[in-house]
């Protein structure tokens, strides 16, 4: 059931979405050649409980660590570790911090050093399909046109879009209704009306939409082994139009 929130839960959800912000901010800004996954997953937990709040993610479903941390063909939850990062790699990073009983809800992708100029127009192009979806975020329209503005322009550009995971509404639970798909035929599904917050996360690989999971239940990765990107922003449907509310 989609929940539609108040002026006063929005407020709250809005909170706890800088914050979230700010957390992914301080965590690429560590991103750099030598330092490691679990570092960089240190620091954004010092940041949000700093703040008093929790990080979302720690202890959800078992999940070990208080940030999604993906490597080049790593899609999504990768699980900090030893692993240092090198010059040239992509990191996607994904975090979530819970202040006074709400969740925001944010990932984007960033570059080690100096990447490659495939893993630089994936990167582009993958956040510039978040941006084209949440234009299509408008009240009224349908969880069909932000998958469909994904999907329409990312396959354009030569990729693919993962299916396998889809975005989803944030509130009091982290995820909540709807589910909000990459990919999707405009003017169908749920309709997009103001008090809804959702959580909009193109997923994109540079080939192939199909991925697989590693034996620890969470590690994705590309099935063609190629380099993945990753951005996502909390959106709330308002009378006048999308308002992102992951801003540092």
């Amino acid at each position: 059931m989609v929940v539609l929130k108040t002026t006063q839960e929005l407020q709250k959800i809005g909170e706890a979405c800088r914050l979230s912000a700010q957390a992914l901010k301080i965590g690429g800004e560590a991103v750099e050649p030598g330092i490691t996954t679990r570092e960089i997953d240190h620091i954004i937990k010092k940041f949000i409980t700093s703040q008093g709040a929790t990080p979302s993610f720690l202890g959800y479903g078992g999940f070990p660590a208080s940030a999604c941390i993906s490597v080049n063909d790593v899609v999504i939850h990768g699980i900090p570790s030893s692993y240092k990062i090198q010059e040239g790699d992509i990191v996607s990073i994904d975090v979530g911090a819970c202040y006074n009983g709400y969740h925001g809800d944010n990932a984007a992708t960033f570059a080690a050093g100096k990447v490659s100029d495939e893993a630089l127009r994936l990167m582009q192009a993958t956040e510039k399909s978040l941006y084209l979806a949440i234009e299509a975020a408008q009240p009224g329209a349908r969880i069909g046109d932000i998958g469909s503005a994904v999907q329409t322009y990312i396959e354009a550009q030569g990729y693919a879009v993962v299916r396998k995971f889809v975005g989803h509404g944030v509130g009091a639970k982290l995820h909540e209704d709807p589910e909000v798909p990459n990919y999707g035929t405009a003017g169908h599904g749920v309709r997009l009306l103001p008090g809804m917050t959702i959580a909009i996360e193109p997923m994109v690989n540079a080939v192939g939409s199909d991925v697989k999971v590693f034996a620890d239940g969470w590690t994705t990765v590309t099935r063609s082994g190629s380099l993945a990107a990753h951005f996502e922003h909390t959106i709330a449907i308002t009378e006048n139009g999308p308002v992102i509310l992951t801003k540092a």
